[in-house]
């Protein structure tokens, strides 16, 4: 069973978690020509896969089913690193499900997703959320990012455990560095995270 994280060049706050990523060891790029030829790009780690692609994080579905049906591998859950908005621009790091329940048949979804559709939601979100906080209260980001769980509001579709990891609200706060590290680190969970920052710190101390 693997882990996907889904990636888009469109968005700052989410390739930029990608990258940080990225530029931790044991990635190699993974052959799926036929999602390739669709425009996405595809890196194991483990038991993880990154995909990267160039559209509205919004707009490609399924990619739990196409990677499945490109590789054989069976999907566990699918992370999604996007920005988020909010009306008081106030910087934020987000946790949250996606699904669209609250349309009916008929309606537009104005962000993607189905009529009446939701997501199974990550079982990880609510342990997630206080790995997030810790995170990023030890990047010193607390006080001045608001760590929040979000409702449920947009695509795209997929049938597996999901969650999206998000970094808000305005442009400024989307290329910060510092919030993307952070969503980085808490992608790969509580293990990776602190096997990585003690890596780190032996590092910068030697």
């Amino acid at each position: 069973m693997v882990t996907i994280v889904v990636a888009t060049t469109s968005d700052p706050a989410s390739i930029n978690p990608a990258y940080a990523l990225l530029a931790m060891p044991g990635w190699l790029p993974v052959p799926a020509p036929s999602l390739l030829q669709q425009g996405i790009k595809s890196f194991a780690n483990k038991n993880v896969r990154f995909l990267q692609h160039d559209k509205g994080i919004v707009e490609e579905d399924d990619l739990d089913r196409r990677w499945e049906e490109a590789t054989g591998e069976a999907v566990d859950e699918v992370i999604f690193f996007s920005k988020h908005t909010a009306v008081s621009n106030r910087p934020a790091l987000t946790v949250h499900p996606i699904g669209v329940p609250h349309l009916r048949e008929g309606d537009v979804p104005p962000q993607g997703g189905r009529p009446g559709w939701a997501a199974p939601p990550d079982p990880r979100i609510g342990p997630w959320l206080r790995l997030l906080k810790k995170l990023a209260q030890s990047h010193n980001l607390v006080p001045e990012f608001e760590i929040t769980l979000e409702g449920t509001h947009h695509g795209p579709i997929t049938t597996k455990p999901t969650m999206f990891l998000e970094i808000g609200s305005t442009d400024e706060y989307w290329k910060r560095q510092d919030a993307a590290k952070v969503i980085a680190l808490v992608s790969l969970g509580r293990t990776w995270a602190r096997r990585w920052c003690c890596s780190r710190k032996l590092g910068q101390g030697g």
